[in-house]
């Protein structure tokens, strides 16, 4: 199988590629500087320019691409967030409208921003009415962008990842520090939700999602027990061999990091309903065990 995939390089899309590779599929990564990385077997790195022509019959589209989320909220930042998502969705759905035959499936990326933030909802993929905050804007663009593919006939998924855990990189280190430095502790109340996902079973999820043709629409990529933030801190300290004793109150968050604060300060309750429906099983689907496998119990 052949497949074509943006932020083939990032957190998510570099462990997506390497279970690809892991089982013997040719991948081409649509990245802007395709000379920054060195090609091998399994693994072609193109521009967004490759003649087509050259291309073999690609048989799923997957779109990991986009401008981070973390950073000062400037006008600037913002524009980059959403026109980097809907620009790159807008060249592929050109693309795909090129190929003959089509791809059997589209997946693209979204985000648990959809929902908008609340403490006493439970959101699953039947919610259907969006959030009315920025990340909700965004991600509903960004799905809009991605339905085209469905006029095309191919079936299209939109992965909804809340926070995807692992050692090195997304938004773990950045949780990680204080609690590691002994002043971490809960953030504002403590009461807002924190949907997260081990990387693995994101890896594992988006596999299952290749290849379960019955799957389509949005699907929540988020394990089944989301945890309030003062829990999930607290756990994360007892797996770091740490204290959880320090409060940041909110308006010291919102000071530092401007609009950005509501990824901190605010959650939502999000249940991978379609996931658990379609037989999915959870590797780490309780915390503890996912920090435990990540720090390797605290070493």
């Amino acid at each position: 199988m052949n497949v074509l995939i943006t932020g083939g390089t990032g957190l998510i899309g570099s462990r997506f590629v390497q279970k690809l590779v892991e089982e013997k599929y040719h991948v081409y990564v649509l990245t802007r500087h395709p000379r920054q990385h060195k090609d091998s077997q399994f693994v072609s790195y193109i521009s967004y320019q490759y003649p087509l022509r050259r291309l073999p019959m690609i048989h799923a589209v997957v779109n990991l691409a986009g401008e981070s989320l973390f950073g000062y909220w400037t006008e600037d930042k913002k524009d980059k967030i959403i026109s980097s998502r809907i620009s790159i969705t807008d060249r592929l759905n050109q693309i795909m409208l090129q190929m003959d035959p089509k791809p059997n499936v589209f997946i693209s990326g979204s985000a648990v921003g959809f929902y908008g933030m609340a403490d006493d909802i439970t959101f699953t993929e039947q919610t259907t009415i969006p959030g009315n905050d920025f990340l909700a804007n965004v991600t509903v663009q960004w799905e809009k962008a991605a339905q085209t593919a469905e006029d095309f006939g191919i079936r299209t998924v939109y992965t909804r990842f809340g926070v995807v855990l692992d050692r090195k990189q997304g938004a773990l280190p950045l949780i990680a520090l204080p609690v590691k430095l002994f002043v971490g502790g809960k953030i504002g109340t403590g009461d807002q939700w924190i949907s997260w996902i081990h990387i693995d079973d994101c890896v594992e999820l988006l596999w299952h999602i290749l290849h379960d043709r019955t799957l389509r629409g949005p699907i929540n990529m988020t394990a089944p027990h989301p945890l309030p933030n003062e829990t999930f801190t607290k756990t994360l300290a007892r797996t770091l061999l740490r204290p959880a004793m320090i409060k940041t109150p909110s308006p010291v968050i919102q000071l530092a990091l401007g609009e950005m604060h509501q990824l901190v300060t605010s959650g939502q309750y999000v249940i991978p309903k379609k996931a658990l429906d379609h037989k999915f099983t959870f590797k780490y689907e309780h915390l503890g065990d996912a920090l435990a496998q990540i720090y390797h119990k605290g070493q």
